[in-house]
């Protein structure tokens, strides 16, 4: 097992232990003082989390020299707006880790009427704290193959969990949730994704795919622009949205990231809406801000960051 992967398996068996040791303190009486047997492996476990955070952004980080962005489709279609995008930063999302060093996430911002509602809700300092997923326009939005590729990872049984754009509830996700996603591993961050091969060395992710709306399989071929899915809210995610990067491996924990342009749109800035129109020649069954009835209960809050 290389160091990559050791140090994170240490960190997580250090979790479960220092959870033992702390049960055994309330439980039992346990030999020798209080100190020893909690704030020791404490510190121990704090240790490791920060040295597995150092290692995989240092082992993430691109070498050399970047490639050249490569050339895909858009990934959607209609009127989005991006956040977290490496036109304004590299790595976008403040770490290398999952492959993400060019990774943007988008939201739909449709237009509406002079007088109307914006069609997606604000963030909020306090109330509410949390919103059902049907309230943003983003949600259920079809999801389209930016390339004539061959399905690596297809995985959509996480739920989607409720907003987080509310200050509570950012702060939740940032300081528990988040953390506690990061523990149990990269797919519990990207929540229900898509892993496409686009050929020479080029992997595409779409993360924090809808539940239930993955119309692909691992082994399928897609051609470009054809629907393989539905935006959702699973995952390390405040609110319904796409993250979606390029990376040179289908392994998240290990992948390096691979800069992008899309067709037509190049790559929109921090803030900067832009508009796709739909693909020559494909039918999409659903469009862009349309919404479809739910299908899993949202009983229990859960949230927009990003894969990371």
């Amino acid at each position: 097992m290389s160091v990559r992967k050791a140090v994170p398996t240490a960190m997580r068996l250090s979790w479960l232990v220092l959870l033992a040791l702390m049960i055994g303190e309330f439980v039992t009486d346990l030999p020798g003082p209080g100190w020893a047997t909690t704030v020791l492996p404490a510190l121990v476990v704090l240790a490791l989390s920060a040295a597995t955070m150092a290692l995989q952004n240092r082992a993430a980080a691109p070498l050399g020299e970047p490639r050249p962005p490569v050339e895909v489709d858009p990934p959607v279609t209609g009127r989005w707006k991006a956040l977290n995008s490496p036109a304004d930063k590299v790595p976008s999302h403040g770490t290398h880790v999952y492959g993400q060093t060019y990774a943007i996430d988008i939201v739909a911002d449709p237009e509406t009427g002079e007088g109307e509602p914006p069609a997606r809700p604000a963030f909020r300092w306090l109330w509410p704290l949390f919103r059902r997923n049907r309230a943003f326009p983003a949600f259920g939005a079809p999801l389209l193959a930016v390339a004539d590729a061959t399905v690596v990872t297809a995985s959509d049984g996480q739920r989607d969990h409720l907003s987080r754009n509310s200050l509570p509830g950012l702060v939740y996700l940032m300081l528990i949730e988040g953390t506690v996603r990061s523990y149990l591993g990269a797919h519990r961050i990207v929540g229900n994704h898509v892993i496409l091969d686009l050929g020479d060395g080029t992997y595409a992710v779409y993360a924090h795919v809808r539940r239930g709306s993955l119309r692909v399989k691992a082994g399928d071929t897609v051609r470009a622009g054809q629907q393989i899915g539905g935006v959702g809210n699973s995952g390390n995610s405040s609110e319904p949205h796409l993250h979606v990067h390029l990376m040179d491996s289908p392994d998240l924990d290990g992948a390096r990231g691979v800069p992008f342009t899309w067709r037509g749109v190049g790559v929109p800035a921090n803030g900067e809406t832009f508009t796709v129109g739909e693909p020559a020649g494909v039918q999409c069954e659903a469009r862009a801000g349309e919404r479809v009835e739910e299908q899993v209960a949202e009983a229990r809050p859960g949230t927009v960051g990003g894969a990371g």
